[in-house]
């Protein structure tokens, strides 16, 4: 079995640096999807309210026979429950229909700026994780002055913040607020829905290891220290995005990569997202 290393958060919580996304992915193969994940070796399963396939992760992680101490089990507060006592109730509903004793990490899906009301959002999932129903709370989608704000007007320290990034969009100042303050970083859309995997300096490294472009830009994240969960329905895919411990880049080939930044955005801003479903 591939050993995959952990990170340790600020509040000593351990996570696996790779995990297995379901963005995208549809309820009727969520199941089957992480099933063959966790048959792989994944031990980090990443969902969201906004997915709508938390009863799926939850159904494949109870089905695994796996403890449930081996599984890494994330999950995210949907945009239109920022409001305190909101909160609370939307977080049961995702343990009702996970169906689990508790979630490892629980995150704030976007910051909304406009709507103003984050610093509340957090409190109430400093609550949550006060009760001990998360092990661990963070943020995703938030820029260095949402941190600053709440860092500022609360008590806790977010254990993570999950933000979009890949080799045109590095995110490097956002990644140093996150160092300094003790805030790991997760990548979102790590492989830019595949727009990277046809740049040349990628497929030129890809070539040189014998490795594919998709293998070479997760290792970049791996070696930078981002916590990174491809996605995919396809086993084969699986099994290729689990094999990045038996090589490395050098360190030529990472400022390479890093190098093809060029603040290009896949998603929306989160300085001007507001978006609340209806």
């Amino acid at each position: 079995m591939t050993h995959i290393p952990s990170l340790t958060l600020n509040n000593g919580t351990s996570i696996p640096q790779l995990g297995f996304g379901v963005y995208q992915i549809e309820p009727q193969d969520t199941r089957e999807a992480v099933r063959t994940a966790l048959e792989t070796g994944y031990r980090h399963i990443d969902t969201a309210e906004m997915y709508g396939n938390e009863k799926e992760v939850g159904q494949a992680v109870r089905d695994s026979g796996l403890p449930r101490g081996e599984v890494f089990v994330t999950s995210k507060l949907n945009n239109g429950h920022h409001a305190y006592g909101d909160a609370l109730a939307a977080f049961d509903r995702s343990m009702e229909d996970l169906d689990l004793e508790y979630l490892d990490l629980f995150l704030i899906h976007w910051p909304l700026p406009a709507v103003g009301d984050y610093v509340e959002t957090w409190q109430a999932l400093e609550e949550i994780y006060r009760s001990g129903r998360a092990k661990a709370i963070g943020v995703s989608n938030f820029q260095p002055s949402h941190l600053e704000r709440l860092l500022r007007e609360t008590g806790t320290v977010p254990a993570v913040n999950q933000i979009e990034i890949h080799p045109y969009l590095t995110q490097d100042d956002v990644r140093a607020f996150g160092t300094d303050h003790g805030i790991a970083t997760e990548a979102w859309s790590p492989i830019a829905q595949g727009k990277v995997l046809d740049d040349p300096v990628i497929t030129e490294i890809a070539g040189r290891l014998e490795r594919t472009p998709a293998q070479v830009t997760l290792r970049w994240h791996i070696q930078r220290g981002d916590i990174v969960f491809p996605k995919s329905v396809t086993p084969a895919r699986v099994e290729e995005n689990f094999r990045l411990f038996d090589f490395e880049l050098t360190p030529a080939d990472m400022a390479a990569i890093t190098a093809l930044d060029r603040g290009e955005r896949l998603g929306p801003d989160p300085d001007t997202f507001n978006w609340i479903p209806s």
